[in-house]
């Protein structure tokens, strides 16, 4: 058995780059970015109005003007226009260019408008600074800046920035080929209706949640407790997925024959448990110019814990994502646990003032008991060297959600 700090470095070393790919821009949400991204011109690419009101020359103000006879209108999408008469001004509309010759931006609010012949006219009745109200050219950033760079996950803030850069098509990750096994008699599809001995397969659904959330699809298939009718369906895997992840038979049962299949399909053992709970009968191996291979224990929080904890971090590395820095909570009650493994606790993360992040363990039966997960955020990760962790104690947490 590995400790947890070794078997995830045992994991990560087997890392290897999906390679890129090119996607409109319209499907690259959740996609990591594989290119240098440049400010292709000034932001704002002109001094920019950012309130509706008046454009004055400021000077015509300094010298005692308050009243404002308007000109003409300058609305966002309207070429630049010139105030002629610097004793006059013209209404103005946000995000639209700066009139020539004016140098202030007076908001309708502190304004009181009146109108004779068909002439309108602006009683300035708030203090005016010069150049207020002006998002000044390139102020955000100057043309030229790199705005994003490769291993950048694109998000609604990162897809506004790429359209503002006409940025149409976007380079992006490859994403992996995934299969997903469920191993067992005793599992049936979720649209049947199981015997009493029999359960709805539920794992390899949790996992593919779990990587829509990263954009990557995935397919299933269903392998019945028979070593010849497993290895038929597992060989012709190896050469159509990047990573195969599996869910059950691999522990010490008398129907486990899952590793021994594996192998006997040329997949080389890295390691086989880990010195955790939930989670110890932990299999994972690679193929040479095949898939690389996680074989996960069939409880369900098992599933989900070795795979925040183990697949997810691989599967970004893979797609060179920029490392996220470590998450931290701390104990909102003390936790005993006596035995010399590491303990991923089911928690709920909160907020406590200060912004400190506090983790409330969530009551469960067991590696089995799924439903308990709903009222989870986060494992816990609690370290082997001790059977009491205090209220208060910090410790490392693994977000699922």
């Amino acid at each position: 058995m590995l400790p947890v700090s070794e078997a995830f470095k045992a994991v990560m070393a087997t890392v290897k780059d999906t390679g890129i790919t090119t996607v409109l821009l319209e499907a690259a949400a959740g996609r990591i970015l594989r290119e240098q991204v440049l400010a292709d011109r000034p932001f704002p690419p002109y001094d920019r109005v950012a309130m509706d009101g008046i454009a004055i020359a400021f000077d015509s103000y300094a010298r005692g003007q308050r009243v404002f006879g308007v000109e003409e209108v300058q609305a966002a999408g309207m070429p630049r226009k010139q105030l002629m008469n610097l004793a006059d001004c013209m209404e103005v509309m946000t995000g639209a260019v700066i009139p020539d010759l004016t140098d202030a931006v007076i908001p309708y609010e502190h304004l009181e408008a009146a109108e004779h012949e068909g002439f309108k006219r602006f009683t300035i009745k708030k203090n005016v600074v010069a150049g207020q109200n002006i998002h000044r050219m390139g102020s955000d950033v100057p043309a030229g800046k790199v705005l994003l760079g490769p291993g950048t996950r694109i998000g609604a803030p990162e897809a506004g920035v790429l359209a503002s850069v006409g940025k149409a098509e976007v380079k992006v990750s490859a994403l992996p080929r995934i299969c997903l096994v469920a191993t067992g008699d005793e599992l049936v599809e979720i649209r049947a209706t199981p015997e009493q001995h029999q359960v709805r397969m539920s794992n390899v659904y949790s996992i593919a949640a779990a990587l829509h959330l990263l954009g990557i699809p995935a397919s299933v298939i269903h392998l019945r407790d028979e070593p010849a009718s497993m290895e038929q369906q597992l060989r012709p895997l190896l050469s159509k997925a990047d990573v195969l992840i599996c869910s059950g038979a691999v522990s010490a049962g008398k129907f486990d024959h899952l590793p021994q299949v594996l192998q006997r399909c040329g997949m080389q053992r890295v390691f086989h448990k880990i010195e955790q709970k939930p989670g110890k009968p932990f299999l994972f191996g690679t193929v040479n110019n095949g898939p690389v291979v996680f074989a996960l224990p069939g409880n369900p929080v098992s599933v989900l814990l070795c795979y925040y904890r183990y697949i997810q971090p691989w599967l970004l590395a893979s797609m060179q994502h920029m490392p996220e820095e470590q998450l931290f909570a701390s104990l909102e009650k003390e936790v005993k646990f006596d035995k010399p493994l590491t303990y991923f606790l089911p928690v709920q993360l909160q907020h406590a003032p200060g912004a400190r992040l506090t983790a409330l363990p969530v009551t469960y039966g067991g590696s089995g008991d799924m439903a308990s997960l709903l009222h989870a955020d986060a494992f816990m990760e609690l370290p082997p060297e001790l059977n009491v962790f205090p209220e208060g104690a910090v410790f490392p947490v693994w977000k699922i959600r």
